[in-house]
């Protein structure tokens, strides 16, 4: 990313959201919510093959196109679909939905991954932590690391969670002229993590002894070829540009080539790996170049999440244990 047009931006210059987070850090599990309350037009690309997710097919280019009220994004893996709750019921309080008839109906979709490997399983994302996610929002938090959807996140699990890293998540944005992108990414993959730049490995599974990277296709050979199922990376483009439902959905489909640059593998039969794409604004701006640059924006937030969620050996280990 050498362009001198392409200049990182504060998150908070893309207009049109408010970002939540709560979380339960004796769980280490927790919930991010993305609210919007102007007209926006959202689209989706599932790629991994295991997603859990709620209302995803609104996004569905054959479907009606409606403005979506909010994005949650969970810890729980299914469970933690219960928070989206929550956040039903903070939006028709403050009169944020769809209208239809004589009744407001709030449109929301979450995706979850699954962090029940990491402090308490018994205690999953549900309508109060939902709900306290939007009250988090009104001073629109946004903060990278080990916080919300990525409490409890991790990478590395190819041969389980005791030789895996701490990860969470990241933000990054940018622009080019006029035309504003960001990412936020919930980073809980079962591989390993790159830097898209340098192709330098920055996080991923570790040996027996947890002193260095171990080789990821060396160890699905020792499994037989297999690769674990507790997995999933998230990510959400929010866009100031003026595109369809339909569109958004190529945006969301390019930006996911942010995952497989820096994460490998990726969108694996085991992952719920999901992006999704939110257009905000009125600039008119090429489909392929917003998709392109989103890709950029998502590996950076991938290289944000990693940074940003360090902690020490024995801190991780006590987590893992806290089951």
């Amino acid at each position: 990313m050498n362009s001198k047009y392409i200049n990182k931006i504060d998150f908070k210059d893309i207009k049109g959201f408010r970002i939540g987070n709560a979380q339960d850090y004796k769980a280490m599990t927790g919930v991010t919510t993305i609210i919007f309350e102007n007209e926006n037009r959202a689209g989706i690309h599932i790629c991994g093959g295991g997603p859990a997710s709620r209302e995803s097919h609104l996004l569905h280019p054959l479907t009606n196109p409606h403005t979506i009220n909010a994005i949650v994004l969970s810890g729980g893996s299914a469970f933690g679909l219960a928070a989206s709750a929550g956040v039903v019921k903070y939006l028709e309080e403050n009169n944020i939905g769809y209208k239809l008839s004589n009744y407001l109906i709030p449109l929301v979709v979450q995706s979850c991954i699954f962090d029940l490997n990491i402090g308490d399983k018994n205690i999953r994302p549900d309508f109060n932590m939902g709900y306290d996610s939007c009250l988090d929002s009104i001073d629109n938090n946004i903060k990278s690391g080990i916080i919300g959807a990525g409490t409890g996140a991790t990478v590395g699990k190819i041969a389980g969670i005791s030789r895996a890293q701490k990860s969470g998540i990241g933000y990054y944005a940018m622009s080019f002229g006029d035309l504003q992108i960001g990412a936020i990414t919930v980073l809980n993959a079962v591989g390993d993590v790159f830097d898209y730049k340098s192709s330098e490995k920055i996080a991923g599974i570790l040996d027996i002894n947890r002193k260095e990277f171990a080789n990821i296709f060396d160890e699905m050979y020792l499994q037989k070829y297999k690769t674990t199922e507790e997995n999933t990376t998230l990510s959400v483009i929010l866009t100031n540009t003026k595109f369809s439902q339909s569109q958004m959905s190529k945006v969301a489909q390019m930006a996911s080539y942010g995952l497989s640059r820096s994460i490998n593998p990726v969108c694996t039969m085991s992952d719920g790996d999901t992006v999704y794409a939110v257009s905000l604004g009125d600039i008119e701006a090429d489909i392929s170049l917003v998709g392109s640059l989103s890709a950029i924006a998502i590996s950076e937030s991938i290289n944000d999440a990693v940074n940003s969620s360090k902690i020490t050996e024995e801190d991780f280990l006590k987590m893992i244990n806290n089951k």
